[in-house]
């Protein structure tokens, strides 16, 4: 007895749960970046800053890269490309450096003020073929889909990306 072809026995491409959500991410994400560098000139990477800075307040760097996912040198190029729009400032520990923390300026909150209710305004349109129920429903199975996908990486023993050579199927 073989199930049908779908996201429970993949047999295509189209039936592969990361890429049906790389698609739905794709199109979704268009009008937050269009908003983003169209409207208010930063990209969306810099967007996940201004927002969990504006959500929790100061923090270093190293915290605010693990905050947004993203790599230290990826945050470290946003920040200073924030820092230069004058949204965000560093605040460095007169003795050392390395213990800096980067917070919002009036600027970077006033925008904050006016992007968050226009991508809460998308997030909300992307869930109206939704049932309520559905969504709490939906909620709960990310929730648990993220445990599972951050269980699977701390467990995997996979080998760094290096996307400058190529690996042979040998």
């Amino acid at each position: 007895m073989t199930s049908e072809p779908g996201l429970g026995n993949p047999q295509a491409l189209n039936d592969l749960l990361l890429y049906r959500t790389a698609l739905w991410l794709s199109t979704a994400s268009t009008m937050v970046i269009r908003l983003c560098e169209g409207r208010f000139g930063i990209t969306r990477r810099e967007w996940r800053l201004i927002a969990a800075l504006a959500e929790e307040g100061p923090m270093q760097p190293s915290q605010l890269a693990v905050r947004v996912q993203l790599d230290r040198a990826r945050t470290s190029r946003a920040i200073t490309s924030l820092a230069a729009k004058k949204m965000l400032e560093r605040q460095v520990h007169s003795g050392d450096r390395r213990h800096a923390r980067v917070t919002l300026t009036p600027q970077g909150q006033a925008l904050h003020a006016a992007l968050f209710p226009l991508i809460r305004s998308i997030n909300q349109n992307l869930l109206a073929p939704l049932s309520a129920a559905e969504v709490e429903q939906l909620d709960s199975i990310l929730r648990r889909l993220q445990t599972q996908a951050d269980a699977l990486a701390q467990a995997a023993d996979l080998p760094k990306a290096n996307r400058r050579r190529g690996r042979s199927l040998e």
